[in-house]
């Protein structure tokens, strides 16, 4: 009995050990679930209202978009919002995008990347509730930003619920660069946040209620459906491009990063099918092996810069990302040795040279990245200016986090 004893405890803790790690292994397997894909937490309380969506292709629920979906369990969508690049997301980067009726449902599709950025009272007068399901990237630059606060501007001053159906950040891991400094407020810097915010779209919208910041002060009421099983630090594969030129789990990591060559006379590879992927000017020639050529691409970038050129420069395609997961900062190193490598300083951040989307100032949200840059300065010089107000922002944004 004596010998039975030990062994029986022996057994009992391997078998406690192999369900805890039963258990431990269930926990990771589950599989993150974007608001969307949660169907029964919210197509009961969308039954029998008139109800208008803020969608493009990255609005799913599986493999199927979203309002299609809807419209098939018998939800009422009487109208649809399209955000840059359209509701179908055939519009170029930046082009301006009209009003129409999508040929596959027959739903009218009011664009808020046109004549007007703001659903008008108008246009909200037969909705009940409106949906917002887009797919963010983190990063302050995207213009679905500025989207998400006109459009909870426009249902708090019309008395309209929004709901929303929140997704995963792909870089959610990162809160890093100047905040914004509101001078150069516009529509790719918004709102007093760093480059990379590193927070989900329903987090976001409980901010920009919290701070205050639509006009007047006015608040939204919005009713989240959240991620379930997700924290920041998980990384997330979008199943769906967010928009043309981020075509790539390679270019939406990196998109914090080089969006910044927007505002300067480098291409970020607009006109390949590999956008912010590589970087080159054909000044470059003779200082960097790799080539690419922009060519016009419909849909993509019609008129991208140095188009039918050959540039020279930086090829990230196989660059480790999971560099920029264990720093969770901002890439500085390729703005400075691009600018060092540039043989015209002057022409390096000239707006009106680049022919680029936004200058280099409201990309950046501070005057003083510029002008370190070219001073010389060093990347731990460039990052302590940009404290206090990046640790501030850290400790603000806790208040309204919704997910670890």
């Amino acid at each position: 009995m004596k010998k039975l004893l030990p062994r029986f405890f022996i057994a009992l803790f391997l078998l406690g050990g192999l369900l805890s790690l039963t258990v431990s292994v269930r926990a990771i397997a589950r599989p993150i679930l974007p608001g969307a894909d949660q169907t029964e937490k919210y197509i009961p309380y969308l039954k029998g209202k008139r109800v208008a969506m803020v969608v493009n292709p990255s609005s799913r629920i599986g493999e199927k978009a979203s309002v299609d979906s809807l419209l098939a369990l018998g939800v009422n969508i009487v109208k649809v919002f399209g955000p840059e690049h359209g509701f179908r997301g055939d519009a170029s980067n930046g082009a301006h995008v009209d009003d129409s009726i999508d040929p596959k449902t027959g739903i009218k599709v009011l664009s808020l990347y046109g004549k007007t950025g703001k659903p008008s009272p108008e246009s909200l007068a037969d909705v009940d509730l409106v949906v917002y399901d887009l797919q963010d990237v983190g990063a302050r630059y995207y213009t679905y930003l500025a989207t998400l606060h006109r459009v909870m501007e426009a249902c708090a001053e019309n008395n309209k619920e929004l709901m929303i159906l929140d997704r995963p950040n792909p870089n959610g891991y990162m809160v890093d660069g100047p905040v914004l400094d509101m001078k150069l407020k516009s529509g790719i810097g918004f709102h007093p946040v760093p480059i990379a915010h590193g927070m989900t779209v329903g987090e976001y919208a409980q901010m920009i209620n919290g701070q205050g910041w639509m006009a007047n002060g006015i608040k939204c009421q919005i009713r989240i459906i959240k991620v379930a099983n997700y924290k920041h630090s998980m990384l997330y594969t979008l199943p769906v491009h967010p928009s043309p030129n981020l075509n790539t789990q390679q270019s939406i990591m990196l998109y914090p990063s080089l969006c910044l060559f927007e505002g300067t006379i480098i291409s970020q590879g607009r006109g390949t099918y590999f956008p912010f992927t590589v970087l080159g000017n054909p000044d470059l020639k003779g200082k960097y092996d790799f080539s690419f050529t922009p060519v016009s691409l419909n849909g993509m970038s019609e008129t991208p810069l140095f188009q039918d050129e050959t540039c020279y420069g930086l090829d990230l395609r196989n660059y480790d990302v999971q560099k920029l997961v264990k720093s969770k900062k901002v890439n500085l190193s390729w703005l400075i040795e691009l600018y060092k490598a540039y043989p015209y300083k002057e022409k390096f951040f000239d707006f009106k040279q680049s022919k680029q989307i936004g200058n280099f100032d409201k990309l950046a949200g501070t005057t003083d990245l510029k002008e370190q840059i070219i001073a010389g300065k060093t990347e731990a010089e460039i990052r302590a200016s940009w404290e206090p107000k990046l640790t501030e922002f850290k400790k603000m944004r806790k208040q309204y986090l919704l997910y670890p």
